[in-house]
């Protein structure tokens, strides 16, 4: 990690992903979260206020130890346990079917290559358990979608690698998801090339059948 992804990026996520505007969206998808959840893309601990009560321990996966000293406040408020198990989503120091449920807020856009992230979320969540997910991805209008491929370059360079072009529900359905529920829509406030968001929720394939 250079200095700038390790000195300015974790700032600037922290700003643009922690706004009260993206509260409610936090609010719903951690609604139903219970037990031990796999939270990867932890970051500074932006929803660990919003933790349903019957979360019991968090599994926490981030790259980014100066992102947790921003969160140092609130991780230390949190209602539950907070176990920080490594940095790389891809490779993850969990036992297989370890997690209740997971969660990922804004993270599979900027993991290399998230179908290993998602193999390994399949790995550690148990028979049944459910993936809540809150992404910005590739946008359904073909001319927003042009300029995302257009800006995706700039945008990897600038914000850690962050990717505005990927379609999220197809990104899930490769990796072995069933789709159980999911919400799209452009966020008010944003430039549309970053604002469509997919928040759902999503089970491995041999749960679903």
């Amino acid at each position: 990690m250079g200095w700038y992804d390790d000195l300015v990026v974790p700032y600037c996520i922290e700003l643009g992903c922690g706004t009260k505007e993206l509260v409610p969206a936090r609010e719903r998808v951690t609604h139903g979260l219970h037990g031990t959840v796999l939270e990867i893309g932890f970051g500074s601990g932006l929803n660990v206020p919003l933790y349903p009560g019957a979360v019991t321990k968090v599994l926490a996966v981030d790259p980014s130890a100066r992102a947790r000293h921003i969160g140092r406040k609130r991780i230390a408020s949190a209602r539950c346990a907070i176990e920080p198990i490594g940095l790389d989503a891809e490779r993850i120091d969990a036992r297989d079917a370890s997690a209740d449920a997971a969660l990922s807020t804004f993270t599979l856009c900027s993991i290399p290559v998230a179908e290993r992230a998602l193999a390994e979320v399949r790995r550690i969540l148990k028979p049944g358990g459910r993936l809540h997910f809150l992404e910005h991805g590739r946008a359904p209008d073909a001319g927003v979608a042009r300029w995302q491929d257009r800006l995706n370059g700039l945008q990897r360079a600038v914000c850690g690698g962050c990717n505005i072009n990927r379609d999220i529900r197809q990104l899930l359905e490769r990796s072995g998801f069933v789709i159980e529920s999911l919400d799209t829509s452009y966020f008010p406030g944003m430039p549309r090339t970053h604002a469509y968001m997919f928040l759902g929720a999503a089970v491995t394939t041999s749960a679903a059948s």
